[in-house]
């Protein structure tokens, strides 16, 4: 659903324009893609700084909510990996904390969890998470998904810049940033939800209130790819 999006954005927007083309090159290079590690668990937490060491990343490992928290008032991530079961501070209460505070709140985090996510979580935190992996963590299915954040949030990034140099308003950048955002989030989700509530089983009965949950986030995207084509369309005239 979301592999043309960018295309049809950048058919409706400007090229980026030489002097913001090189600010935005300046910028990425002083990123050097850290990722923090939260998960109680010292096994997958050395198992996961192996993984990422060997793909070119630069983990950082911690063992709990506290401890990651605490890791933030110095270090800034570019993303964090947060498992969900965890004691005594679990990874909403974590995601909840690091949110609240302006500090960490723009940090992408990206969920994982031997914990089927329920549609009550997802609709309550899809606005604060990146995507969600599934434990045992598959090493592909897991670089994919840290592949998917950087290169999303990089294209979102240099079409925002195309947009201001194009004279487009500040507003209705930051609300088509948001779309962008959000409809790969939700489908993300919704993936996950279909495959925890087994929909693809003929003979599934899936409970009425996890149903309307999905009917709910489905309708939801469609609503925001609606906005985020006039977003599209409204750009391209006034372009």
């Amino acid at each position: 659903m979301l592999s043309g999006t960018r295309d049809a954005v950048r058919r409706c927007l400007s090229p980026i324009r030489p002097a913001a083309h090189r600010r935005y090159v300046r910028e990425r290079e002083t990123v050097d893609d850290t990722i923090l590690i939260v998960d109680d668990s010292p096994y997958i937490v050395d198992g996961l700084v192996a993984l990422l060491k060997r793909r070119g990343f630069n983990p950082v490992a911690t063992h709990g909510g506290d401890e990651a928290l605490a890791l933030l008032a110095t270090t800034k991530p570019d993303l964090i990996l947060l498992d969900i079961m965890m004691e005594p501070m679990d990874g909403w209460e974590t995601l909840d904390r690091l949110k609240a505070n302006p500090d960490t709140s723009g940090i992408p985090v990206l969920m994982f969890s031997a914990k089927k996510i329920t549609p009550e979580e997802a609709e309550q935190h899809s606005l604060n998470i990146e995507d969600f992996v599934s434990k045992p963590v598959n090493p592909a299915q897991l670089l994919d998904a840290i592949k998917g954040i950087f290169t999303r949030r990089s294209n979102v990034r240099t079409e925002a810049l195309e947009a201001k140099d194009a004279g487009h308003d500040a507003v209705l950048i930051d609300e088509y940033s948001a779309l962008r955002k959000s409809i790969e989030v939700d489908t993300n989700l919704l993936c996950v939800l279909k495959k925890a509530c087994d929909l693809n089983n003929p003979g599934r009965e899936v409970p009425p209130e996890d149903l309307a949950a999905i009917q709910k986030l489905e309708a939801k995207i469609q609503v925001d790819e609606q906005r985020l084509k006039a977003i599209n369309e409204k750009f391209a005239r006034t372009t």
